[in-house]
């Protein structure tokens, strides 16, 4: 399937791949086959790609789901997924999500490059990588309330874990907007920059990453992704031996 079909592209330039949201005439709105297609990606990622950037093509990251197609009697419609004994009604989100969690792979570090709008599944998408940088004119918002659902793609955890539960429960039982300073306020942003940096900014980035050893960062990702679940014991062991691996490795002594 093409872009033009999925309305999301794949391209890759050695170490880095950028996935491009390209439905600039709908602020990238997402759809079903956007999610299918984002998860195929993971498959059809070459084991060089170190960083992976999620942009959207146009003023927009994406104004979140596409209720065109959602709101619809088709396939992906809300009517689609209600009419759905339960068990595959969640197995059908289940796949829409794994075309977010693959940016949580190990291997990679992922980007998120948000101008303009980043609103329910743009927000999640935003969410689902692990760098966010933000345009000045970036606005955000897990809207998915204001439709009486709630948020489902892989977005939740990892809200909480950035900003605490009592921020988060706030941002999305009301729904509201925020502007590019409060997200970096709250931690939501790793970087904010006039819309007119923003590639540039994401380019230094990419290049701080790629400048510094594939496996220590592999091993710091882990290091970090699992501490919140690990006690200050368990956190020094695996330190230790991600390092004895490390050490290892660059003495040549590694399997």
């Amino acid at each position: 399937m093409t872009a033009e079909t999925t309305g999301v592209r794949l391209h890759c330039d050695g170490p880095v791949a950028t996935v491009t949201l390209c439905r600039p005439d709908v602020l990238n709105a997402q759809t079903p086959a956007m999610w299918r297609a984002m998860s195929d990606f993971s498959r059809d990622l070459p084991g060089d790609v170190r960083v992976v950037v999620v942009r959207g093509e146009g003023r927009a990251f994406s104004a979140g789901l596409d209720l065109s197609v959602a709101g619809a009697a088709g396939p992906g419609s809300f009517a689609e997924l209600a009419a759905l004994p339960e068990q595959e009604c969640a197995d059908r989100i289940a796949e829409y999500q794994g075309g977010f969690t693959w940016l949580h792979r190990p291997d990679v570090i992922s980007i998120a490059a948000v101008q303009g709008h980043a609103i329910g599944a743009g927000f999640q998408l935003a969410l689902a990588c692990d760098l966010r940088v933000l345009a000045e004119d970036a606005r955000l918002s897990m809207a998915e309330v204001t439709l009486g659902l709630v948020p489902d793609l892989a977005g939740t955890k990892r809200l909480v874990e950035l900003v605490g539960y009592s921020r988060a429960l706030e941002i999305c039982a009301t729904g509201r907007r925020m502007d590019a300073v409060e997200a970096d306020r709250i931690g939501l942003a790793t970087l904010v920059v006039p819309a007119a940096e923003l590639d540039a900014a994401v380019h230094d980035l990419t290049a701080g990453l790629l400048a510094n050893n594939r496996d220590a960062i592999i091993e710091i990702k882990a290091l970090l992704a699992g501490a919140g679940q690990r006690g200050h014991a368990e956190q020094q062991r695996v330190e230790r031996e991600a390092q004895t691996r490390r050490l290892r490795d660059l003495a040549g002594r590694g399997e």
